[in-house]
């Protein structure tokens, strides 16, 4: 580490890897690529050649101890997350590592605990959550320009079930779309109205032919003083990411709520009978996360999102699959998540 720019190691050569986050670490104004392992090394040469990276390594062990490298990326699937963020904490290294944060609370909390100890930043990969639209959009509902929040209802969908080796699609490696889509929503529904839910219930359509995993999850999370907010997730299903706001007196629509390029980071407000589309800077949600989270290091200071928020997140995703799985509601305080 310079005092201006932090080294990136990335573990493993995954899509979102090398289409968004190393691209975003290199277009940084505080970030390199420093090197890339895989398990198969002519992948890792491969994919450091593609991707403009000067070193790569046969496994995630021989990155993590290359003392130049100050952070490290884990895109791995989500079973891993939590063994290979704690391994990379414990070798001196601060993490962000992608979504899902971790299978269960007990993960997510022995992965901040490491993180605690080493004094190190960790962090989940919600880049969604550093586009500045949301710190507009929250202030708005809490300025009441809606009136009081009565719903929220958010979606995300993709298609992708004619790939049937997908990891996705295994559920011994946390495989299925309220993991992997469903977390968008779930997370923005939980920030938008800073409380957790008391109860949920979830309906799922599990795939004989994709490992018996959620392709399509619908949930209804319940909050205190009456709110309700409902979500949709699919792996199977006609492309969307959406989220609305209702109020008493007005709502708040986001075409393109999680994934968006920087011409799709508009929202529209409609407010006694009148819909306005705002407009928001043109950016770059990946970069700008790269960028906070090296200047959290850079100035050691606290990352922007809370690790107890991953957390929380972490429980009311199992309570969601636990919810479908068994065809019941669950009470968020009765439940031991394992």
């Amino acid at each position: 580490m310079t005092d201006s720019v932090i080294s990136w190691g990335i573990l493993g050569c995954a899509s979102i890897a090398k289409e968004a986050v190393i691209p975003s670490i290199q277009q940084s104004k505080n970030g390199v690529v420093s090197a890339i392992a895989s398990r198969d090394l002519e992948k890792a040469k491969r994919t450091a050649e593609q991707c403009g990276i000067p070193t790569s390594y046969r496994s995630y062990e021989e990155l993590l101890l290359d003392t130049t490298i100050d952070a490290i990326y884990i895109p791995l699937p989500n079973h891993l997350h939590s063994e290979w963020t704690i391994k990379a904490i414990e070798a001196g290294k601060h993490v962000l590592c992608e979504k899902p944060f971790a299978l269960n609370t007990d993960q997510a909390e022995e992965m901040t605990e490491a993180s605690k100890l080493a004094k190190k930043i960790l962090a989940e990969g919600f880049m969604y959550r550093h586009h500045p639209r949301y710190a507009m959009i929250k202030e708005m509902v809490e300025a009441g320009d809606i009136g009081e929040v009565r719903g929220i209802h958010g979606e995300f969908f993709f298609n992708n079930a004619e790939d049937y080796n997908n990891v996705r699609y295994k559920p011994e490696m946390g495989g299925g779309s309220i993991l992997d889509v469903g977390s968008y929503p779930i997370n923005a529904i939980r920030y938008l109205l800073n409380r957790e839910p008391e109860a949920l219930t979830v309906n799922a359509f599990f795939s004989p032919s994709h490992g018996n995993v959620d392709m399509m999850a619908s949930g209804l999370l319940e909050f205190s003083k009456g709110v309700s907010a409902t979500f949709q997730c699919s792996m199977w299903a006609d492309y969307k990411n959406s989220l609305q706001i209702l109020g008493t007196k007005g709502r708040i629509e986001i075409p393109f709520a999680f994934s968006c390029n920087t011409e799709t980071g508009n929202f529209f407000i409609s407010s006694k009978g009148k819909r306005t589309e705002v407009s928001v800077p043109k950016v770059n949600q990946y970069i700008l996360q790269i960028e906070h989270f090296n200047e959290s290091i850079l100035n050691n200071e606290p990352y922007p999102i809370s690790l107890e928020d991953s957390i929380n997140n972490t429980r009311v995703l199992q309570a969601c699959l636990k919810s479908a799985q068994e065809r019941c509601r669950m009470e968020l305080s009765e439940i031991t998540i394992q």
